[in-house]
């Protein structure tokens, strides 16, 4: 898989990687340089009080958010992924090496539950959910890391996904670069989107 050249067609852009890996921090910056929509997976699917939506309701959402001509989105809800890959463009693969991805998700994650930042729909990260809970968004990254690693290039090879430009990207200093390459395109969607944040996707989340 190797990345497309900077700025080829990217106009329908999902960002996909292990919890911590930096996708919405990524989305964000691309919609920002490509001048499109950013929408967030996490906020279609999280109601308050951590529930999350009707499988329904998530679907219903996540088709009219990416019902436009461009925009960019994060997230790895395998419940909505023929909506989300069947209608992008590219899928770009945060693949990075687990102490880099777990180094950022406890920085993260410390920085949250110390300003006590709202994610989506009143919904905050507590001490106890993240380092006490089986639940904990850090224990859910380990063990779903290899799976990741495993299942990407299975789905990608599935021939419904032909059609995907696929950026592989395996570490930070690589997404830089490669972000760093794309034109920027300012249009009247800058500074738009669905979702506030980075990403923090509650490990039920992914599944």
């Amino acid at each position: 898989m190797i990345p497309p050249e900077p700025g080829s067609r990217l106009r329908r852009v999902a960002v996909v990687g292990t919890t911590g890996s930096g996708k919405t921090t990524l989305a964000r910056q691309l919609s920002e340089r490509l001048g499109i929509p950013h929408v967030e997976l996490d906020a279609l699917h999280w109601d308050p009080g951590w529930t999350s939506a009707e499988p329904e309701v998530f679907s219903e959402r996540t088709a009219q958010a990416l019902s436009g001509a461009a925009w960019v989105t994060d997230g790895n809800y395998s419940r909505v992924r023929d909506i989300v890959w069947s209608r992008a463009d590219t899928v770009v693969w945060l693949d990075y090496p687990l102490p880099v991805v777990l180094g950022r998700l406890v920085w993260r994650t410390l920085r949250r539950l110390v300003r006590r930042e709202e994610l989506w729909n009143q919904n905050r990260e507590r001490f106890a959910g993240v380092f006490l809970s089986r639940d904990s968004i850090i224990l859910w990254a380990l063990q779903t890391y290899r799976r990741r690693r495993r299942e990407y290039p299975l789905l990608l090879d599935r021939p419904e996904y032909v059609h995907l430009d696929v950026v592989r990207l395996r570490s930070p200093r690589e997404a830089r670069r490669w972000l760093d390459g794309l034109p920027a395109s300012p249009s009247p969607f800058q500074g738009e989107g669905w979702g506030e944040g980075d990403a923090s996707p509650h490990p039920q989340a992914l599944v």
